[in-house]
């Protein structure tokens, strides 16, 4: 199968897609182990690199069969590549010290030569209260907090001035965190499932990626149309606070194309089973089964089916017709070679007639 060279022209509505990307949790089976799982998710960026996508994103989930911490994963990935950024989507704010974050952060940035992309949230896991303490304020109100904190910090400002000898260092020093990697803030974006949270994103001057969950649409608003006002909110608030046109949005979703009979089979049970089961569908061996989502949250729709198929449902989609980046949320149960041959399939058969071309 060879990428297409011909393409019919795009809707007039569709933004072309100038990146790609794929979202993967780096999941690891009670057979094979969590090494294993770590093995495989470097190969996975390194054929999706080889393939021309130019994005990896994965997910941070503690407690679980998934990857609890995505920095020193991105570390190794980066000295298996060379061109595809590494990015998390998302990390949970309420769990970070955001001063240790923000150091291993620059320290990351700097060994993948600044391919780093961070996406951070705000929402918070009441189970993992427990574990990682319980604060003096709302949860939400916490990570508020600690995202600010974290964005000063990757900034390169003051931290603390020095008072005295007491405090270990020369009086007057100035404590930055280092290393400083200085364009990383450009490249922190906010994982956003509200209007609200996408307002937020323009006003602290970070970017958006829009994922596969969804809070506070009106009653009965498909997902994609409520995807595309939270977009044009970022957009407009962006426009509205710094005067100058915003940065490329990306939007991730569950994509499988099936260029087979077999593989349109089998990509069609999973839409079944993620209709069926929500956010607990396609789980690795041994994998925790995830809490019902909070009353009123709603799941992206899985587009599936044959490539002009495909092609057809995401012009027609006002989310992914507004993203200037499609991210392919991956199945967390598929394996390596599964998840290979979604994101070639997808890059060969659709991904041309989307506007996009292969990073080289």
């Amino acid at each position: 199968m060879t990428i297409a060279t011909t393409v019919a022209p795009l809707p007039a509505s569709f933004r072309p897609k100038q990146r790609l990307g794929f979202n993967t949790r780096v999941s690891f089976n009670d057979e094979a182990g969590p090494a294993q799982g770590l093995r495989d998710g470097i190969e996975l960026f390194k054929q999706a690199e080889q393939l021309g996508y130019q994005s990896g994103w994965a997910y941070q989930r503690h407690f679980d069969h998934y990857l609890s911490s995505p920095l020193p994963f991105f570390a190794a990935a980066g000295q298996h590549t060379r061109r595809i950024r590494l990015g998390s989507a998302v990390i949970p704010m309420r769990y970070q010290d955001p001063i240790l974050l923000a150091e291993a952060a620059g320290t990351t940035d700097l060994l993948i030569d600044g391919r780093l992309e961070l996406a951070i949230s705000t929402g918070a896991n009441a189970a993992f209260d427990a574990v990682f303490g319980a604060v003096d304020t709302d949860a939400r109100t916490e990570a508020k907090r600690r995202q600010a904190r974290f964005l000063s910090a990757i900034s390169g400002d003051v931290l603390h001035t020095v008072a005295g000898t007491s405090e270990g260092a020369h009086q007057g020093a100035a404590l930055r965190v280092t290393p400083h990697s200085p364009t990383l803030r450009s490249r922190i974006r906010q994982g956003s499932a509200s209007l609200s949270s996408a307002v937020q994103a323009a006003e602290l001057g970070i970017g958006l990626i829009s994922g596969t969950v969804q809070h506070d649409q009106d009653d009965g608003e498909a997902f994609g149309h409520y995807q595309a006002r939270i977009i044009e909110a970022f957009r407009t608030t962006w426009r509205k606070t710094w005067s100058t046109e915003p940065p490329p949005v990306a939007v991730a979703a569950s994509v499988l194309v099936g260029t087979t009979a077999e593989l349109r089979q089998k990509y069609a049970a999973y839409d079944l089973e993620r209709r069926t089961k929500g956010i607990g569908a396609s789980r690795p061996k041994g994998a925790l089964e995830p809490a019902a989502p909070p009353v009123g949250a709603q799941i992206s729709p899985v587009f599936q089916g044959s490539p002009d198929e495909v092609i057809e449902a995401v012009f027609n989609d006002p989310g992914l017709a507004s993203a200037d980046e499609i991210v392919l949320f991956l199945p967390p149960a598929f394996g390596l070679a599964e998840n290979i041959r979604l994101l070639t399939d997808f890059a060969e058969t659709v991904a041309p007639s989307l506007g996009w071309s292969p990073a080289s």
